[in-house]
């Protein structure tokens, strides 16, 4: 992987966790999967150093089964933006499985959600596949139709 995050994870917009556990749901009995992808705190209002995890990306060619969820790693983003993994588990285990551990080392954080897939349904763990705290954030998300607009300068910025 060409980049990785450096910056510390300080948390997930209340909104983009509520998203993953209802597509987790409308997913099972089969696993979800989905990248996290982060904003700056500041670009949000928050001050602190690090990013909020703002998006789930799902990855085209993503299959699912109610055992396990595999990615085409080949096209996950490859930039500073991508801070980690989300999947399902959908017997309701909110610990990482021998599988989940190898996939853990890529990026900084990982969240396992289980059935029933409510608000308090979830686990966040390190590269190491140790648990770790990840705040819930009440923060403003870009609204997504402004994803499409971008100017070259964004893109040059980008690169």
């Amino acid at each position: 992987m060409l980049f990785r995050s450096r910056r510390e994870v300080v948390g997930i917009a209340a909104d983009t966790l509520s998203f993953a556990l209802s597509a987790a749901a409308d997913t099972h009995p089969d696993e979800y999967l989905g990248v996290l992808r982060g904003t700056p705190a500041r670009e949000l209002g928050v001050d602190a150093d690090g990013d909020i995890i703002t998006d789930v990306l799902v990855v085209p060619g993503t299959e699912s089964s109610p055992v396990q969820a595999t990615l085409q790693s080949n096209l996950v983003p490859n930039d500073s933006h991508t801070v980690g993994s989300i999947h399902s588990h959908p017997n309701g285990v909110l610990e990482p499985s021998a599988a989940d551990r190898s996939m853990f080392g890529k990026w900084t954080v990982h969240v396992i959600m289980g059935a029933p897939y409510e608000s308090d349904c979830w686990r966040a763990f390190d590269r190491e596949g140790e648990p770790r705290s990840l705040d819930v954030l009440d923060v403003d998300l870009p609204d997504p139709e402004s994803f499409f607009d971008f100017t070259q300068a964004d893109i040059d910025e980008e690169l």
